[in-house]
């Protein structure tokens, strides 16, 4: 693992209840401070908005050195809006967030990097750009044991694999994760009471991209629901949070789901500001699909993320690992990368061997 402060190291893990711990003028701890429960660093910094210039996803970096003892973790953090998007659907603000979940108890030092310069989001050099505030703050905070048990991931700590690279293991005690779940609806995410959410083709597509209406609602699984769980504004994500209830209490521990799916079966899930964007990410649906995935860390459900299909393998950089393809990249792992159960599947069904003759070359896709 690349430990320097410039380098973008993904892994951190976290969850969903969060209470205030620590406040100063410039930032907040938010969360339960335990070990493998999230942490959540926001802090005031440039006041911006989804769809400012300079582009706060583009032209801003914020990364946070998180210490304790010969461990050493540089995680990314992104523009939050207000901070409360999700809840608020806000598109502007001055609140900028990082989180992390620590893998060991005791004291954890943290350092902030925070810069600015043109397509400074994406590069490697620690020394990129100007730094602006909160850059140079520093601070602690005290980790205590996880309360969880069962099948809660807080509990057990975050799954990798084992010394031969085989199979999934849980990093904490070496024990095995068998992995089982649902791999349909591949569009699990197009889901009707999620922000800026719908399909961009009207048609009604079929195989694991089919619904009876035009984005999901889950319908049947809102009597699923039930008052220990999440929602958010008001009422809403009965239907999918309802869903996650159900396949847990069947024994399933796994949730197969695009990311994006510009050009391909669905046309109905993407992390940007709309359909043709590249380089704008929509703070509030992706708040909400943290609520969505939060829950599914607390019922032992492992996230497994599939980044492209084979439609749109050449959407970023022409498949090349470019700017385009980097900063998706980035902002998924500042956001979400956190979650202890978490695989990144690079594509379904890509490359030129499989079903796309002008898919990405192995080389594109080992790069």
């Amino acid at each position: 693992m690349d430990r320097r402060f410039g380098f973008i190291i993904p892994f951190a893990a976290l969850t969903l209840l969060i209470f205030s711990c620590e406040q100063s003028a410039d930032y907040a701890i938010t969360g339960e401070l335990k070990q493998w429960h999230r942490v959540t660093l926001t802090f005031n910094g440039p006041a911006s908005s989804e769809d400012a210039d300079p582009n706060p996803f583009t032209d801003y970096r914020l990364l946070v050195r998180f210490s304790n003892g010969d461990k050493t973790y540089a995680v990314p953090g992104y523009f939050a809006a207000d901070g409360n998007a999700g809840e608020t659907s806000a598109t502007s603000g001055n609140q900028w967030r990082v989180h992390f979940s620590p893998d060991e108890i005791g004291t954890w030092d943290f350092e902030v990097s925070f810069r600015r310069g043109d397509g400074i989001a994406v590069s490697g050099d620690p020394e990129a750009g100007q730094a602006l505030k909160p850059d140079g703050i520093l601070g602690t905070f005290e980790i205590a044991a996880s309360d969880k048990a069962g099948v809660d991931f807080r509990g057990k700590g975050r799954i990798g694999v084992d010394p031969a690279g085989k199979y999934l293991q849980y990093s904490s005690d070496g024990s095995y994760f068998l992995k089982g779940g649902a791999d349909s609806p591949e569009n699990f995410l197009a889901y009707h009471e999620i922000d800026q959410t719908s399909r961009f083709l009207a048609e009604a597509r079929e195989g694991e991209a089919a619904a009876a209406e035009e984005i999901h609602q889950y319908a049947a699984h809102v009597a699923d629901w039930s008052e220990d769980s999440p929602t958010w504004q008001n009422g809403k994500g009965k239907g999918i949070i309802g869903a996650i209830n159900y396949l847990a209490s069947t024994g399933m521990n796994s949730i197969y789901f695009l990311t994006m799916n510009i050009n391909g079966d669905g046309k109905d899930v993407w992390p940007y500001t709309s359909y043709e964007e590249r380089s704008r990410f929509d703070c509030s649906k992706l708040d909400q699909w943290e609520v969505i995935f939060s829950h599914m860390e607390s019922l032992g459900i492992l996230m497994h993320v599939v980044l492209q299909e084979t439609e749109n393998e050449r959407l970023l950089d022409d498949g090349d690992t470019g700017p385009q393809r980097k900063l998706y990249h980035r902002e998924l792992i500042a956001r979400f990368g956190h979650h202890n159960a978490l695989i990144w599947n690079l594509g379904e069904e890509n490359g030129p061997a499989h079903f796309s003759p002008n898919g990405q070359t192995a080389d594109q896709q080992k790069a």
